[in-house]
């Protein structure tokens, strides 16, 4: 029970602001709590609800600023991380060091739900230990994970075999794809149509359909496209509404490169997108359209993807980049919309109607903001100043399920030296 007073602003959702209390009682937002609870000051701050990063790749915390990573096309990325995973050796062990230190990561930025599109297995590899891992080193934090077994060129039946092993293996924790406690959420997700079949597709669609889980994958960057058209004559967009990959319960993420046609296409398909410029932006793959995505009526959220592209998993960074390109490629995006696209937009597209606000009944997931310094003197908005002001801004207190994960900016958990410690004897960086 968690009672969290003094703050200059709660921001309840993208449309709803107060002063006042908020309260957290057995991991969800109430009307009010116990004298005991515990009392969590947050004077001189702005609370705002856990963000939720809606595409990340927690593997690739390992593999950062790689030489011939940087501003390259795609098809010369993709060997030359795929040269670096070879090299380190993907097994149980690295994944669960990578996502200790990327979910940590995540949650001292204010993350407290991360996507992780987990895409990497390599031949013979133990692809039950490598969700395990990933699952256990964000249970061990507090944060919330959604768990994406992923395919890149993968064997179309080897790779539904795996998604279905692993669901199978978390049977009793996770039935209907999501744990009891909302903590952990399993979903597929092959790459794209540049990198998977229409088999793989399917396959994994198949499991998705037997277990309820949700779909999602990459759309329309610029390999994406370029592969689409040298190899079916057809655009990305065209072959995953042939394969049945535009519907309700899928979500796609990037859409750089989309047209007027293949907006109205993707709202009437009721799809949802992911809007990942940390990524897209600096590898030169292009800006998604956001304003237009969002007035055609298709929800929006916000991911960093990872490491091997975006360096960092600071979804406010990106958050503020996304405010920062959007006039680019359309209108001004305003601050409260892309905090809503990284709250509550990210969170529809999991179809977690719980997470991303702090209405009653939701999830207790909340950050407090410190906008007392110097880096926030002036701001006439301090909601729009979160982003706006103080591009590294983190947290200092986070609360996951109405349990305090990061206090004074430090992890409650863990330390997080020896997290890092640990990644740099197993990758020798």
């Amino acid at each position: 029970m968690l009672r969290v007073t003094g703050a200059e602003r709660f921001l309840i959702d993208p449309e709803t602001e107060r002063d006042g209390e908020l309260f957290v009682v057995d991991g969800l937002v109430a009307e009010g709590a116990p004298d005991d609870a515990e009392v969590l000051d947050a004077s001189g701050c702005v609370v705002t609800p856990g963000l939720v990063n809606a595409h990340h790749h927690l593997l690739q915390t390992a593999f950062r600023t790689l030489p011939g990573t940087r501003g390259v096309a795609m098809r010369d990325w993709l060997p030359t991380m795929a040269a670096a995973y070879a090299a380190a050796g993907v097994d149980a062990e690295l994944a669960g060091i990578a996502a200790s230190v990327g979910v940590a990561e995540a949650l001292l930025s204010g993350v407290t739900t991360v996507a992780d599109h987990h895409l990497t297995w390599p031949p013979g590899a133990d692809s039950v230990a490598i969700a395990h891992a990933t699952a256990d080193a964000a249970r061990a934090l507090g944060g919330r994970l959604v768990f994406v077994r992923g395919s890149a060129r993968d064997d179309p039946q080897e790779a539904a075999a795996s998604a279905e092993a692993i669901v199978q293996s978390f049977t009793a924790d996770v039935p209907g794809g999501l744990s009891p406690d909302g903590m952990l959420q399993l979903a597929v997700g092959p790459a794209g149509v540049h990198s998977d079949s229409r088999e793989t597709f399917e396959l994994l669609g198949e499991v998705a359909a037997r277990h309820g889980l949700r779909r999602r994958t990459q759309a329309n960057e610029q390999v994406d496209v370029e592969i689409a058209r040298e190899k079916y004559g057809r655009r990305p967009i065209e072959l995953l509404d042939e394969w049945g990959w535009l519907a309700p319960d899928v979500t796609l993420a990037h859409l750089c490169a989309v047209t007027t046609d293949e907006i109205a296409r993707l709202a009437e398909a009721a799809v949802t997108a992911t809007h990942a410029p940390g990524c897209d932006l600096p590898m030169g793959w292009g800006i998604a359209p956001v304003a237009a995505l969002r007035d055609a009526g298709i929800a929006v959220g916000l991911g960093t993807s990872g490491g091997g592209s975006n360096d960092a998993g600071h979804l406010l960074a990106d958050a503020r980049l996304a405010l920062q390109v959007a006039p680019l490629v359309g209108r001004p995006l305003a601050a409260r919309e892309v905090l809503g696209m990284a709250t509550e937009g990210s969170a529809l597209g999991l179809g977690r109607s719980e997470l991303g606000h702090l209405r009653p009944g939701g999830a207790g997931d909340l950050c407090v903001w410190d906008v007392s310094g110097a880096a926030d003197a002036g701001v006439a908005d301090p909601v729009a100043g979160l982003l706006w002001a103080n591009p590294g801004r983190r947290p200092k207190h986070v609360v996951v399920a109405g349990r305090v994960v990061v206090r004074d900016y430090e992890l409650v958990s863990a330390d997080e030296r020896e997290l890092v410690g640990a990644l740099r004897r197993r990758v020798g960086r």
